[in-house]
């Protein structure tokens, strides 16, 4: 049965607290099996027998508003493409604290690529490989110009973002490799 990774937008964030069993037992509900949850931030380990990438985040999406009473953002992966992910080193050297991947439902096209390149300053620099954003903040989220909802904008799409600790961590437990700290 193929396994996935979902990125949940707006999962303890903005006031929306959701306990980590809640969103366990939302993900069973919807068919899912084998579901962890990796952090507190709506990122969920399952395995399903979907094989439809597009129609199983559907799917999740619409029981997660249903469940929580507002729409979260469902963003799935696979074990390979987070492997990819997190192997990824968009820029030579980075203090991985500052390093976040936002991840998209669909790669953005060559306009709304460089009009994010446009963005670029001294303090944050972008990065977009296949589905994924990479954005380096060389200061913290409060001190940066930028933003995830200028993110949004600029691509003229949906996303969530990840430091890659988080995502390294993601993909360390699914290759069952103990989780980096």
């Amino acid at each position: 049965m193929p396994r996935y990774v979902a990125f949940l937008r707006a999962i303890n964030v903005g006031g929306h607290v959701v306990k980590m069993d809640r969103l366990r037992r939302i993900f069973e509900e919807a068919g899912a099996e084998d579901v962890e949850t990796v952090i507190a931030s709506g990122n969920v380990l399952f395995s399903s027998p979907s094989k439809s990438e597009r129609a199983l985040a559907a799917k999740l999406a619409s029981c997660l508003e249903a469940a929580l009473g507002y729409e979260v953002a469902t963003f799935l992966r696979t074990p390979g493409e987070i492997q990819d992910v997190a192997r990824c080193r968009p820029f030579d050297t980075v203090d991985e604290h500052r390093l976040y991947v936002g991840f998209l439902h669909e790669k953005p096209g060559s306009g709304a690529i460089r009009s994010l390149r446009a963005c670029a300053t001294a303090v944050d620099d972008f990065r977009v490989a296949g589905r994924e954003v990479y954005w380096l903040c060389r200061t913290s989220f409060s001190q940066s110009v930028f933003s995830g909802a200028r993110l949004e904008k600029t691509l003229g799409a949906a996303t969530t973002l990840r430091n890659v600790t988080t995502v390294r961590r993601i993909a360390a437990k699914l290759a069952g490799s103990p989780v980096a700290r």
